[in-house]
């Protein structure tokens, strides 16, 4: 049996991983769906207050009860608060699976990444609204349940840089593109081929790869396949950047 500790995205809380989870369950695994401080169940009047430290703690005190062995899954934003988690906490992990999103760079913000060059500005209450369009491929009956319990985002969350030393760089890493979405192991390839020091861990050895043909909500699209994946993830499969 694998933990897996399944981090989602902006907006987002544990309720978007459900079908993934029960999946996960069936399978003989254990599922921990996360809802970051301030949004989901979780939200309230001091949400608009939440940063970066209080998200990455969440997630490293389900390190220390879920730990050791744990498959840490981060989806978009989780990237932030999961990377920094698994830098203080590296010795609870077995792999990190990063799911259509980048690693991020320390002193690197959501939003000051290419990934979150669209954020939208924070109101008066610090909080980001709800996008109002999801891009398309996602079911009817799931963008229903989307705009019904996604929630405003805490802002400094997403603009708080985050702290990072090597401590989590030497963890096997997989990488979950969403091709419809722009990203692949193409992409991948030619960021490592610009030599850049922050793209070297992409061809490292450990380092796999899986390639979904679907867009950026692949718990609400395709969550069997992405099931699929983050199994065979945790047992070390996967093609390298180039297989």
């Amino acid at each position: 049996m694998t933990t897996f500790l399944l981090v989602p995205g902006l907006f987002l809380g544990a309720w978007v991983w459900e079908a993934v989870a029960v999946d996960l369950e069936a399978r003989g695994h254990r599922a921990v769906p996360v809802t970051l401080p301030g949004l989901a169940e979780r939200a309230g009047a001091d949400a608009g207050r939440i940063g970066l430290a209080e998200h990455t703690a969440a997630v490293v005190d389900l390190l220390d009860e879920y730990g050791p062995g744990v498959v840490l899954v981060a989806h978009s934003y989780g990237s932030f608060p999961a990377t920094a988690a698994a830098d203080q906490r590296p010795d609870r992990i077995a792999r990190v699976v990063y799911v259509d999103t980048g690693i991020p760079e320390h002193g690197e913000s959501m939003a000051t990444s290419l990934a979150g060059a669209g954020i939208a500005a924070a109101g008066e209450d610090g909080l980001i609204a709800v996008p109002g369009q999801l891009p398309p491929g996602v079911p009817e009956s799931e963008r229903e349940r989307y705009y019904r319990l996604a929630t405003p985002h805490p802002a400094a969350t997403a603009t708080d840089p985050v702290r990072l030393t090597d401590a989590w760089n030497t963890l096997p890493t997989t990488g979950i593109f969403c091709v419809d979405s722009g990203l692949s192991r193409d992409v991948a390839r030619s960021l490592h081929a610009t030599g850049a020091p922050r793209f070297a861990k992409l061809a490292e050895p450990g380092v796999t790869y899986f390639e979904l043909p679907t867009g950026h909500f692949p718990m609400l699209t395709t969550p069997r396949e992405l099931t699929d994946a983050l199994v065979r993830a945790a047992a070390g499969e996967g093609a390298g950047l180039y297989d």
